[in-house]
């Protein structure tokens, strides 16, 4: 009777595998991380960020209008434009400046998005929600 060698190979396949898999995976989630923005939604109580003194607000009116509260004519509706080379100025000065946008809530949510892309237009960075603390039902 012959002896049989020990083998001392490692079968790599299912570990192939398993890595086309994973591979898999990230090529798909990959872009999906890039093209969101993380909200807290209105409707679920978040803590409060610390806010400074000059925090600067993009407003979104129930007509659609866009409003900042930095220079000239903050009352005024502003043309996408004008939101574009305000924000534009702030983030030139202070690029990791928090935006905060605070929409109404009767606004369409199609107008909120499309200020936010005018933010990111103009290269800010951070951008945050303002929302109200929601009451919570007593409970029984």
């Amino acid at each position: 009777m012959a002896k049989r060698k020990l083998s001392s190979d490692i079968n790599v396949v299912p570990y192939i595998d398993v890595m086309l898999v994973l591979l898999i995976i990230f090529m798909v989630t990959a872009p999906l991380l890039t093209q969101g923005i993380g909200v807290d939604l209105p409707d679920t109580s978040a803590e409060s960020l610390s806010t400074q003194d000059d925090e600067v607000v993009l407003s979104v009116r129930k007509d659609g209008a866009y409003y900042l509260n930095i220079g000239e004519n903050q009352k005024s509706p502003l043309s996408d434009e004008e939101v574009v080379q305000r924000i534009g100025a702030v983030v030139r000065n202070k690029p990791d400046r928090l935006i905060l946008v605070h929409g109404d809530a009767a606004v369409p949510y199609e107008r909120v998005a499309h200020g936010m892309a005018l933010l990111q237009e103009a290269g800010a960075r951070k951008v945050g929600f303002v929302t109200e603390p929601r009451e919570e039902a007593p409970r029984r």
